[in-house]
This record gives structure tokens, C-alpha cells and sequence, in this order.
């Protein structure tokens, strides 16, 4: 008997379907770290780059972080923590929300995550079903939208604008509510890409209008520590049933340690410790020894502080001054999102530009806001203060040229 071999068109066609991707895996790339390659290329052939593109502090971790990374090498192995995180090190978040807000907090709420970005995944698994609506302000931050995507929710874009002061209002939180029922809102203060803030009192009422309507509220606090307009408050001193994200990543400039924390409602830590355990298992122990030790590192991360309040002052000062007039209240966090609509209705091939001809990295706002993000560049004055001087002459010569 002969066998019967499948014929090379079916072969192809297999193939093709076994090299196909998934339906969730469909969602827009984030174009910052597109943005981030391309100038790593040009740097690569011999170019410089004002890197004002990525959120990243240009300062390493506070040296009490790294000291006692150094110290828990030389001590020996590494191995894994408990789900939740080390408890020594959740107790000293805890510690900080006293601290820093006067809130007590339960160390038991406190868990500890690889990054914000895991704290965000955790939370929509935990919170939400595939198809449940879940309410971010437009322009914000892109993760929010493509993992809630990918997760099979529904991301609902909140306009904003100078009316609102560029935050969700009670009013418009109601309306997309009533439209079709919501399951929860994200809101960021400081926020992603703006740099504007809540007032206290402006957030307690979205709060509070939500839990009336059942709809869950999560906080983005990761730019806490970043304020300059007026002091930030936290969800977790406002209600228990709010879920707050933090990170190490920005205040304390621990980027690529990728360690951060989520403050959850007590009925809910058990659930993300269940899938932490099977997701992540754990957050790499060498990274949470560094976080707890960089609470002592305060003073510098203030001075680093400091010099992001120096960069803002420049650059709110003089991109006025070189074509670049309007931008939205930057009240925290080192962000400065900048109306470009005079020179393009392209914001992605202006960025290309700037970065191509005057070697400034900076993100179209169309990574933010799929609307009007267009008209918009999103620059971050994370960097040192030259560099941002540098990067304000680069930027009028680019506009004087056309």
C-alpha cells in the first residue's frame, strides 16, 4: 500500500497556520519603543540623540539601592520569595503610605509586582471578564488600552480637554456608564502623556461616583513623588475598594530593575496571589532587596527631583520662545505634551523628522491618543539639564528650517 502524502500546496497552507498569530496577540505596537530602536540606530552609526522619547530617568537607583543589591550578591544565592513579595519589603511600602500620605496601610494589601506593567495585568485578570467595558482617559497612556485588549476587555476612550482640565469627570464618567455599563475606570495623576494632575478633591468625587455606580477604580500612582503644581493624593486614603499601581521605576529610577507594587482591596489579594504564583511565581528577589533599601535613598532622589523641576522650568520658559507655545498643564511626572497642529497634522512622520534631521527623540502623540494625537509630540524632561538646553536649540533650528 502506498502511503499518501499531503500535496505541497496543503503543506504550505498548514504552515502558514501554524505560523500565525493569535487574535489577542493583533494590537498596535507601542510606538515610543519604536521611536527608542530607531534612535538607538542612528547612535549606533555614530550620531547623538536627545532622548526625550522614553519615560527613563537619566539618574541610576538611589546608591542605598545598590548597595545592598551588592550586598545580597556577595551574601550568596538568589532564589525565590513568596508570591506577594518580601514581606520586609511590603511592610516598608506600607510603612511609606504612612509616611508619605498619613494613610495606615495593611502591609496584607501591599503586593509587590514585576514593574507596573505586570501590576497592570494582574489587576484586569483580577477585576475584570473578557467583554466587561473598563473606562481611561484619552490621551493616556497605551498599555492600558493594548493589554486590556489582548485580555478580550473593552478599552472606552474618556475625551479630555481644557475644559475638564484634561482629567475624567464625574459628569463624563456617568455618560459612557450610561451608553453601555462600565465594570471599571483607570485613572493616572500624575498622568501619562500630559503630566497634569487630580486635584484631591476632584479625585475623592470620581471615586466616589463610581463605587455608587459598581464601577471598580484603579489608580495610577506611579508618578507619585513627581508633583510640582501640588501634592498628590493616593486612592488607597480615599477608599479600601480602590486597586492602586506603583513603581519603583520613575521617583526612585529603577527603570530596568522592573520591580513595583499594587495596594489591592483586601478580598482581592488572594486572588492576584494565585496568579502571580502562576504567572510570574515570583518578582526577582535581587530587584525587591534594592527596592526596600532605596526608601533610605530619599535625599538623592530629591536632588534628582530638583533637576527634573529645572528641566520643566527650561523647557516651559523657552519652547515658547523657539515655535512651541501650547502645552498641557505639566503639574507632575517629567513629561510635556506639546500642540504641534501649527507645522503638522502628522505628529508620527514629524517625530520621524525631528528625530532623522535634529536628532531629538521624541513620541508622536498618536501613541496616546488615536483621535487627536496627531496634532500632538509628547517630550520627556527626564534627562540632564544640557541635554534638554541642547535639545530646545535643535528643536527651533528643525522649525526655523521647515
Amino acid at each position: 500500500m502506498t502511503a499518501s502524502f499531503p500535496s505541497p500546496s496543503l503543506l504550505d497552507a498548514a504552515a502558514s497556520l501554524l505560523a500565525a498569530p493569535s487574535r489577542r496577540s493583533d494590537i498596535a505596537p507601542f510606538i515610543v519603543m519604536d521611536v527608542m530602536e530607531r534612535a538607538a540606530q542612528i547612535e549606533a552609526a555614530g550620531g547623538h540623540v536627545v532622548h526625550m522619547e522614553v519615560g527613563q530617568p537619566a539618574a541610576p537607583a538611589p546608591l542605598t539601592a545598590r548597595a545592598a543589591a551588592r550586598r545580597a550578591l556577595d551574601e550568596g544565592r538568589i532564589g525565590y520569595t513568596t508570591a506577594l513579595g518580601l514581606p520586609a519589603l511590603r511592610a516598608r511600602i506600607a510603612r511609606h503610605y504612612g509616611e508619605a500620605y498619613g494613610v495606615d496601610l495593611d502591609p496584607a494589601r501591599v503586593v509587590v509586582t514585576t514593574g507596573s506593567s505586570a501590576g497592570f495585568l494582574l489587576a484586569f485578570l483580577a477585576l475584570f471578564e473578557p467583554g466587561d467595558r473598563v473606562a481611561i482617559a484619552n490621551p493616556g497612556y497605551p498599555p492600558y488600552r493594548h493589554i486590556l485588549t489582548a485580555l478580550g476587555c473593552e478599552p472606552v476612550l474618556i475625551e479630555t480637554d481644557a475644559a475638564s482640565r484634561w482629567v475624567i469627570t464625574p459628569e463624563a464618567l456617568i455618560a459612557a456608564h450610561r451608553q453601555a455599563p462600565l465594570k471599571g475606570v483607570l485613572v493616572a495623576s500624575p498622568a501619562n502623556p500630559t503630566g497634569t494632575m487630580m486635584r484631591p478633591e476632584a479625585l475623592a468625587e470620581l471615586i466616589a461616583t463610581a463605587e455608587a455606580e459598581g464601577i471598580r477604580f484603579i489608580s495610577d500612582e506611579i508618578y507619585h513623588g513627581l508633583d510640582y503644581a501640588f501634592p498628590a493624593a493616593t486612592a488607597a486614603g480615599i477608599s479600601p475598594n480602590a486597586t492602586v499601581i506603583h513603581s519603583f521605576s520613575k521617583y526612585f529610577c529603577m527603570t530596568g530593575w522592573r520591580v513595583g507594587w499594587m495596594v489591592m482591596p483586601a478580598p482581592l489579594v488572594r486572588a492576584v496571589e494565585r496568579l502571580q504564583q502562576n504567572l510570574m511565581i515570583s518578582v526577582p528577589t535581587l530587584s525587591q532587596v534594592a527596592a526596600e533599601a532605596a526608601f533610605d535613598g530619599a535625599a538623592e532622589m530629591e536632588a534628582v527631583k530638583h533637576g527634573y523641576e529645572a528641566n520643566r522650568l527650561l523647557l516651559t520658559g523657552e519652547l515658547p520662545k523657539v515655535g512651541l507655545p501650547e502645552f498641557l498643564p505639566v503639574d507632575g511626572a517629567f513629561y510635556l505634551y506639546a500642540d504641534v497642529s501649527r507645522f503638522t497634522d502628522d505628529s508620527a512622520a514629524f517625530a520621524r523628522r525631528l528625530l532623522d534631521e535634529a536628532g531629538v527623540a521624541a513620541t508622536p502623540g498618536v501613541d496616546f491618543d488615536p483621535h487627536r494625537g496627531h496634532h500632538y509630540l509628547r517630550f520627556s524632561y527626564a534627562g540632564a539639564l544640557d541635554e534638554m538646553a541642547l535639545a530646545v536649540e535643535r528643536i527651533g533650528h528643525f522649525l526655523r528650517r521647515g
